[in-house]
This record gives C-alpha cells, sequence and structure tokens, in this order.
C-alpha cells in the first residue's frame, strides 16, 4: 500500500500548485493560441470556399465565352464561304460576258473578212471574166464598157448559184 509520509504530501502540495500556477499562466495563453488557430483555420476554410466559388464562376465565364467564339468563328466561316460564293458567281458571270464580247467581235471580224473577201473575189471575177470576154470577142472594147458589163451580169446572177453567198 502506499504510505502516507511528509514527502508524499509535499509533492501532492507541489503538484496542485504547479497546476494552479499553470492554469493562471499558461492555460489562458495555450486556450487563446488554439482559438486563434482555430479561427485561423476556419478563415483559411472561409478563404478557400469563397476562392473555389469564384473559380467555378470563371470557369463558367470562361465556358461562355468559349460558346460565343465558337459561335463567332461559325458565323465567320458562314460569312468567308457566302463571300467566296458570290465572288466565285460574279467571276464566272464576268467570264462569260467577257467570252460572249470576245464571240461577237470575232463574229463581226469574220463578217468583215468574209465581205473583204467577196470584194477581192469579184474584183477577180471582173478581171478574169474582162480577160476571157476579150479573148472570145477577139478585141478590147474600153475599160468602161467592159466592167459595166462584167458588173451588171455578176450582179444578175442568182444567189442560189453562188452558195448563197452576198456579191
Amino acid at each position: 500500500m502506499v504510505e502516507l509520509n511528509a514527502t508524499l504530501i509535499a509533492q501532492i502540495i507541489n503538484f496542485l500548485i504547479l497546476v494552479a500556477i499553470l492554469a493562471k499562466v499558461a492555460y489562458k495563453p495555450l486556450m487563446k493560441a488554439l482559438a486563434d488557430r482555430q479561427a485561423r483555420i476556419e478563415g483559411n476554410l472561409a478563404t478557400a470556399e469563397q476562392e473555389r466559388t469564384a473559380a467555378a464562376e470563371l470557369k463558367r465565364e470562361y465556358q461562355e465565352q468559349l460558346a460565343q467564339a465558337r459561335t463567332q468563328a461559325q458565323a465567320i466561316v458562314e460569312k468567308a464561304t457566302k463571300l467566296a460564293e458570290q465572288t466565285k458567281d460574279e467571276i464566272i458571270q464576268e467570264a462569260r460576258a467577257e467570252h460572249a464580247r470576245l464571240l461577237k467581235e470575232a463574229r463581226e471580224e469574220i463578217a468583215r473578212e468574209r465581205e473583204r473577201a467577196i470584194a477581192e473575189l469579184r474584183g477577180e471575177v471582173v478581171s478574169l471574166s474582162i480577160a476571157a470576154a476579150t479573148k472570145i470577142v477577139g478585141h478590147n472594147i474600153d475599160a468602161a464598157t467592159n466592167s459595166k458589163l462584167v458588173t451588171d451580169f455578176i450582179d444578175k446572177l442568182d444567189a442560189d448559184k453562188m452558195g448563197g453567198l452576198k456579191c
């Protein structure tokens, strides 16, 4: 059993005094430090929750902006496609107009060349006819009479005999 003697009683009294001193001196600052630490942790948790909420809001805004950017990009692509289609149509129309103009010019040039060739041919026919008539008749009538006779003859020719060519 435990023997109660003066040393044990002194140790118990010393312990109780130490507990009382520690309660007065160390317990309040220790509890204050623990309360401060708890408040700091709660503040950090509240700040973390606010930052998480803010981050979620930023993420939502970013996703909205990204969706808007995609919509705008799609609109730009569609606009560029329409513009390219219009440009293509304009180029095709210009090419067709140029083709028609060149074709008209070519036909006009062909008509002018045909008229010139017919005139040359007519002159050749007149010269040949005069030469042939001179040989056949045997003597030369004056040039004006010869030319008048041949021109009248050519003018009287039937258009069907000339292959539809106008002389």
